[in-house]
């Protein structure tokens, strides 16, 4: 039901009151980077799943990450308007190197030899393994999306003397994730036969949803930040 892919949005987006909390009472980042980096951890595993989205006016498939994930474009805009675009960076880079610590431990995990009486290995393998052009291809395409949204968000701040909180939230969002579908998808499926653009359309309207439904988010963070 489409109030189900509504009601995980706001779940998710709810979580970010916290580090807005946490930023106004202590004028650090550090809960907002720890939700980001854990957010991003969760959509590199949920990642694995392809899950049905009721959007009400049609259905689409997509990676049952991608909910999670596109709420961390707002998490990079709440850090870059409380602590500016340093900070924001220096937010994905840590997250970057979480991602490249998960992985390689995923595959130590994966590959130890499992006991005789554990029989869920080949399951295991299923999930968790490693496809190493899609590994690869989804690190690429964080850092440079991620990032891009930091520059975007950071530049329609300046650009429009810092009014207008909505058109650089979902502005800066919109364009990052459209580059982030586009490039991940050709990146990792390039060549192998697959339908690039049946794969990315699920993802575009998905994540075009939660920009959308976050920029009140966006208003209320800041609203608890400053007030």
């Amino acid at each position: 039901m489409v109030l189900a892919t509504l009601g995980i949005i706001v779940l998710v987006s709810l979580f970010t009151i916290f580090g807005a909390w946490y930023a106004r009472k202590y004028q650090k980042p550090d809960a907002i980077i720890a939700l980001y980096v854990i957010f991003i951890a969760l959509s590199q595993i949920l990642a694995a799943k392809i899950a049905v989205f009721d959007l009400g006016f049609t259905q689409v498939t997509a990676p049952a990450a991608v909910l999670i994930f596109a709420v961390t474009f707002l998490i990079t805009d709440i850090v870059n308007e409380k602590f500016g675009r340093k900070e924001t960076h220096r937010m994905i880079f840590i997250a970057f190197i979480t991602q490249v610590v998960m992985v390689a431990f995923i595959y130590i995990g994966t590959y130890l030899q499992p006991a005789p009486f554990w029989q869920n290995q080949q399951a295991w393998e299923i999930i968790f393994g490693l496809v190493p052009r899609i590994t690869l291809a989804s690190w690429v395409t964080f850092l440079v999306s991620e990032n891009l949204d930091a520059y975007l968000f950071a530049f329609i701040k300046k650009l429009t003397g810092g009014s207008y909180l909505w058109i650089r939230n979902a502005g800066s969002s919109i364009i990052s994730l459209s580059i982030d579908t586009v490039l991940f998808v050709s990146l990792a499926f390039y060549g192998t036969g697959l339908p690039l653009w049946s794969l990315m359309i699920g993802q575009f309207l998905t994540k075009y949803l939660v920009a959308i439904i976050d920029i009140p988010f966006m208003y209320l963070n800041r609203w608890i930040m400053y007030k």
